[in-house]
């Protein structure tokens, strides 16, 4: 067993989840079993494995540019106005929204 119950519990509060018994149990038997698949891959010997190239997602630019990336350019946004209207309780810049956690 790689994980307790007692650590469930823990990683639980921290994310302000509460979690039944039952919960806790299989929540606990299946992170024990992702952990256990892990560590098999951990002992995998990838000493003569050749790293893989990243494939870049996209169409070319069509200027000699094979990636298929674009240049990261500020644009204006002008709709902040417009949204900001259509909330029911905004006060310029912000959202207000109800508070949705308690401890």
């Amino acid at each position: 067993m790689k994980i307790s119950r007692e650590e469930v519990i823990r990683v639980a509060q921290l994310a302000n989840l509460e979690l039944s018994g039952d919960e806790a149990e299989k929540y606990r038997a299946q992170l024990d079993a992702i952990l256990e698949y892990i560590d098999k891959l951990n002992r995998l010997d990838v000493e003569k494995v050749e790293p893989m190239a990243q494939v870049l997602h996209g169409a070319p630019s069509g200027e000699g540019d094979e990636g298929g990336t674009r240049d990261d350019v500020l644009r204006p946004c002008d709709i902040g106005e417009a949204i900001l209207e259509q909330a029911p309780e905004a006060k310029k810049p912000y959202f207000r929204v109800p508070k949705v956690i308690e401890r």
